[in-house]
């Protein structure tokens, strides 16, 4: 079923962080309100989903549910072929309760060198949800880029993970490149022309 969101509509970001809201607002081209879920007094939710698809949408019908209103959600992070796909969901978790991305980048290295092997390939992906409330309907989409990590990280650029991935076709890593050029092919520039197309193309 595909649902479309007429301009000026409002979106309740599932984030407690505004940043992050205005940045999806943007990536949405500025086409609606979105509001924080922690500038309405919105509760986390626990992600027991065990796929980025599935933490997206349980915190995009959150969301929907408490506010009443039409709720966005991501979930997003790095896999390691090397590692079976971790940290996978757990990509945030990997970085401790200060959400330390250096710590979280030493211990994926230490992993691959743990698992003895020489595969360096690795993919980030982001899962995006919106849902109506009341058990409405949600539209759910995902992106993926692709490419190999590098070690020790290079680059200030970008957060998380971005200093030791280097996507296929480039030799500079994330860390690295122009904002520019990440945002245009990253896997949530991906999943949102996804999101678009289905959302009001």
């Amino acid at each position: 079923m595909t649902l479309k969101l007429e301009a000026g509509a409002r979106l309740v970001a599932a984030t407690h962080n505004p940043g992050k809201a205005k940045e999806l607002a943007a990536l949405l081209d500025g086409r609606f309100e979105v509001l924080a879920a922690g500038t309405l007094g919105l509760p986390e939710p626990d992600e027991t989903e065990t796929t980025f698809v599935g933490n997206a949408l349980l915190k995009a019908r959150h969301a929907a549910d408490l506010s009443g209103q039409i709720a966005l959600a991501d979930d997003s992070g790095l896999s390691v072929a090397a590692l079976d796909g971790a940290p996978g969901i757990y990509s945030a978790r990997w970085a401790g309760p200060t959400k330390d991305f250096a710590v979280a980048m030493d211990k994926v290295a230490e992993r691959i060198e743990e698992a003895a092997s020489e595969d360096r390939s690795a993919w980030f992906t982001c899962a995006l949800a919106v849902a109506w409330p009341n058990g409405g309907p949600a539209v759910v989409v995902q992106g993926e880029v692709h490419g190999t990590l590098t070690f020790p990280p290079r680059g200030d650029r970008g957060f998380g993970y971005d200093p030791i991935f280097i996507p296929n076709g480039f030799d500079q890593t994330f860390g690295e490149l122009e904002p520019a050029a990440k945002d245009a092919m990253s896997h949530r520039a991906v999943a949102f022309e996804k999101l678009k197309a289905a959302l009001f193309e």
